[in-house]
């Protein structure tokens, strides 16, 4: 993968994934006016965490980083990689047909091991119900997600980055159907009223989980299809590479585990503190949107390029993709991890503050905000660092790096909650990031001249700190300026986007003035 064709795929990856999270607001919005931070808003969002957590941990986390270097080596060397995706495809299949019936029996168990604090209460049954609706969605997805990697290999991107866009369109159309169906009748009035509505929008979006699902894995089958990979239904058998496949994945998959019993943990203390869970959704939205749009979008593009390199022997080539990566992706992250400390009360207030989500929901939430905006570089960073141990199929340290991070978030989330309450869920997830970071970065030290820091990256990584500081300052005095017209229920939109307008025009100036960019870069980036 040429260095264009590297920018051109993250662009690619970046633009749909910024369309996704986009409709992702619109999505959470109309939750969040619709059902507030209430029982019925956080049993779905518990119910829906499930499969999702379970697809971190078998498809991303774990497979995908096996399955990926394996098969894009095999498409450099020429071997048969159809067979080998084919194996994987159905062997997926088998096993994930089996866990997701295992899952639907025993929903009670899974959901006391996500929130118990919803035990005895409303939200668990309805958790329970919700979480067997919605399940199946692991199947799809994680089917999905292999499907993806083959298209990723093959420089393909434009499928596996569009189809999240599907998911949240059934979702808004959930909410929608939802509030239609759900319009009360003449004799129903107050609390029962909204109750009734919100039941029957909780069950509307319970069931576009697995329908969106659906959606996904056939937009990606039909795209792996025409590029001449159509996974088709045989049965599963064992071969030496599937073998090979298995144990790669297996310490990879452990270090999935490991980061999902991270989210475990903040969803267990902020159950115990009520619409901790729905606050905490809400501010993930928010720092997911830069997470996904940069994050994601390296992570995806550079390990298929790294292991593309490193099996050619281009040591040097590997060295720059990951140096102008991390730039790239660290210059537009800190300065979006600095707006969300900063203003994280206008941003929460003009987009959630509508019906049930009142002035306390969005206190509650920009403070979450604001910890979780300290810690997205972290986040970003791990996206870029993971793929030099992936792309070498070293999958067991980021494993060991993984429990050192669980011991920090576990410490930190249990220990703070009598303290801090269920800021310490958002608290702990962002210190374990960054010590995450701190690990990886160590290890990497042992990986040879393709893991090293050009002399353009340590020239430019201050410059972008000193212009996002700055751009901070402006951004707080224009909060200062527009407040009234922030609080204000006709014009908080054009101050909101005013307020993003100085943002990026400052930040703009500012790295141009100390040379942490050139603006130059970015439209040749856009017009490859």
């Amino acid at each position: 993968m040429k260095p264009i064709r590297l920018v051109s795929g993250f662009l690619t990856v970046g633009a749909w994934t910024l369309a996704s999270r986009l409709l992702g607001f619109v999505r959470d919005i109309l939750i969040a006016s619709y059902l507030g931070s209430g029982p019925i808003a956080e049993a779905f969002l518990v119910a829906f965490s499930l499969p999702n957590m379970f697809r971190r941990f078998f498809a991303e986390g774990a497979f995908n980083m096996a399955f990926i270097p394996m098969f894009s080596k095999k498409l450099e060397g020429g071997e048969d990689a159809k067979g080998f995706a084919q194996d994987a495809f159905a062997g997926m299949l088998l096993i994930l047909t089996v866990f997701t019936v295992i899952g639907i029996i025993f929903m009670p168990y899974l959901v006391w091991m996500m929130a118990s604090g919803f035990a005895g209460d409303e939200r668990f049954d309805l958790a329970v119900e919700y979480g067997r609706i919605a399940f199946p969605y692991i199947l799809f997805i994680s089917l999905g997600a292999l499907v993806s990697g083959i298209l990723n290999a093959n420089g393909r991107f434009l499928a596996a980055a569009a189809a999240p866009v599907l998911l949240n369109v059934v979702f808004i159309i959930g909410v929608l159907v939802g509030a239609a169906l759900g319009r009360p009748s003449s004799d129903m009035l107050g609390v029962a009223m909204d109750h009734a509505l919100g039941l029957k929008i909780g069950d509307t979006l319970a069931f576009s989980v697995p329908i969106g699902g659906i959606a996904q894995l056939a937009l990606v089958w039909w795209a792996a299809s025409r590029a001449g990979f159509r996974m088709t239904l045989r049965r599963p058998r064992m071969t030496p590479e599937l073998r090979r496949l298995a144990m790669i994945a297996a310490p990879a998959a452990l270090a999935g585990g490991v980061v999902q019993v991270n989210l475990l943990i903040g969803r267990q203390v902020a159950s115990f503190f009520d619409g901790a869970i729905a606050w905490l959704n809400y501010a993930d939205r928010l720092y997911q949107l830069p997470l996904g749009v940069v994050g994601i979008a390296i992570g995806v593009v550079l390990l298929p390029d790294l292991s593309r390199r490193l099996r050619a022997g281009d040591t040097e080539g590997g060295r720059d993709a990951f140096n102008r990566a991390s730039e790239l992706s660290l210059a537009l992250t800190i300065p979006a991890a600095v707006a969300l400390m900063v203003i994280p009360v206008p941003l929460i207030s003009v987009l959630f503050e509508r019906g049930r989500f009142g002035p306390d929901d969005t206190a509650a939430t920009a403070a979450a905000l604001a910890i979780y905006g300290f810690g997205l570089p972290a986040f970003v960073l791990q996206k870029a660092l993971q793929p030099l141990f992936f792309a070498r199929e070293n999958t067991k340290a980021p494993f060991y790096f993984a429990l050192v991070s669980l011991a920090v978030n576990a410490g930190l989330a249990i220990g703070l909650a009598p303290v801090i309450g269920y800021l310490a869920a958002a608290l702990g997830t962002t210190l374990a990031s960054w010590a995450m970071v701190g690990l990886l970065w160590r290890g990497s030290r042992d990986m040879g001249e393709a893991a090293t820091l050009d002399d353009r990256f340590k020239r430019r990584i201050m410059r972008i700190i000193v212009s996002s500081a700055l751009m901070g300052a402006c951004l707080f005095a224009a909060t200062l300026a527009l407040g009234p017209l922030l609080a204000g229920s006709g014009w908080r939109y054009f101050a909101l986007f005013a307020l993003i307008l100085v943002g990026m025009i400052s930040y703009g100036l500012f790295g141009q003035l100390t040379g942490a960019f050139r603006l130059s870069e970015f439209r040749r980036a856009f017009k490859r």
